[in-house]
């Protein structure tokens, strides 16, 4: 199986949803921030290792709190996921924190500033 055939991105879809039904509804810890989301799945082409991009919406404590939190409920995880989806093997996954969300938004910030003082200059040189 190709890394990106159309299996592997069906199950990579597959696990992912999996993965947020279980972060979100299932695991009980409190170190876990409620606005954690799973951004992407990588799992390899001979299912034995997954990457689970993950983003948190808080600050660097609670990203690393949640980190934490995942790793050690990766176990429960894996064998949830294992209950949940049909695969020959059950992808030991690594959860990686993913700070995609977070620098659109901050990038997104910027540009909103960088217009509010183009127009205010403008509106200057108008009068």
């Amino acid at each position: 199986m190709r890394k990106n055939s159309i299996k592997n991105t069906r199950i990579n879809e597959e696990v992912m949803r999996e993965l947020s039904n279980i972060i979100r509804g299932e695991i009980k810890d409190p170190r876990i921030h409620p606005m954690t989301s799973v951004v992407s799945v990588e799992v390899a082409p001979d299912l034995k290792s997954c990457k689970a991009y993950i983003s948190v919406l808080g600050d660097e404590a609670s990203r690393e709190d949640t980190l934490a939190g995942l790793k050690s409920a990766e176990g429960y995880i894996r064998s949830k996921l294992a209950r949940n989806i049909n695969l020959r093997n059950t992808p030991e996954i690594r959860f990686v924190m993913d700070q995609s969300i977070e620098y659109g938004v901050k990038m997104s910030k910027l540009i909103d500033e960088v217009n509010q003082r183009d127009e205010s200059m403008g509106q200057g040189r108008n009068e």
